[in-house]
């Protein structure tokens, strides 16, 4: 752990009415940006957030604090640019495809598919073709890749009305968790940082400037959850 972190929160599973009964890690981002205490604050995009909330909910209680460090770099780091959503969600399903059970593999191969068309104008691409990232990832759950291309196209799917990326997230987050992988907990906790690293990307394209990231200062800490030290 780096060393200039003297204490980490002990973060907790759910939701918390107050900081007297814990936090989660989006609970604790709205405290340090000095919102409303919520697990759903402003200061982060939707989507990010609902990968965060996933993620410290299905990392083990050993594992969890090692998301603390991470909670400074959400805030401030939002946008209504779609393509945020494109890429958490594209970033999310080739991530679980290679290590989910084979019924999660198959949805997670039909939403990064869908995804990785909805990216390819901002790429610059055909859409019939694939970033490598999501080849490689549909590569090596080639089973649920073959029975993903035949489904999408028999025309099942409809028109998009809604972004599937929670659906993508609600699917890939837990098959992590619940992966036979011995690191599982790494595996979020990477999950969340290159989401991060993703986002913090964009915002820079978009404003030309990276947003400065709070530092950790171990007094906010201790206004709501236990230090571990």
């Amino acid at each position: 752990m780096d060393n200039d972190y003297d204490i980490l929160p002990m973060l907790g599973r759910g939701k918390h009415r107050n900081p007297r009964k814990g936090a989660c890690f989006m609970e604790l981002a709205s405290h340090l940006a000095g919102e409303r205490w919520s697990d759903r604050p402003a200061c982060t995009h939707r989507l990010l957030a609902h990968l965060a909330r996933l993620v410290n909910d299905c990392t083990s209680d050993a594992g969890r604090p090692t998301l603390a460090p991470l909670v400074p770099s959400v805030i401030g780091l939002t946008s209504t640019d779609p393509r945020w959503d494109h890429e958490i969600a594209l970033l999310t399903a080739t991530t679980a495809l290679p290590v989910v059970a084979e019924e999660t593999q198959r949805s997670l191969a039909v939403g990064a598919l869908s995804v990785d068309r909805m990216l390819a104008a901002a790429d610059g691409r055909d859409p019939d073709t694939l970033r490598p990232t999501t080849e490689m990832a549909l590569a090596q759950a080639p089973l649920a890749a073959q029975w993903a291309k035949r489904f999408i196209s028999q025309g099942v799917i409809g028109p998009v009305r809604f972004h599937p990326g929670p659906v993508i997230l609600d699917f890939a987050v837990p098959g992590i968790a619940t992966a036979c992988v011995p690191d599982s907990d790494e595996r979020l906790r990477v999950l969340l940082t290159e989401a991060i690293a993703v986002c913090r990307a964009l915002q820079r394209g978009t404003r030309g400037a990276s947003t400065p990231t709070p530092s950790l200062a171990p007094e906010q800490w201790r206004d709501v959850v236990a230090p571990a030290r």
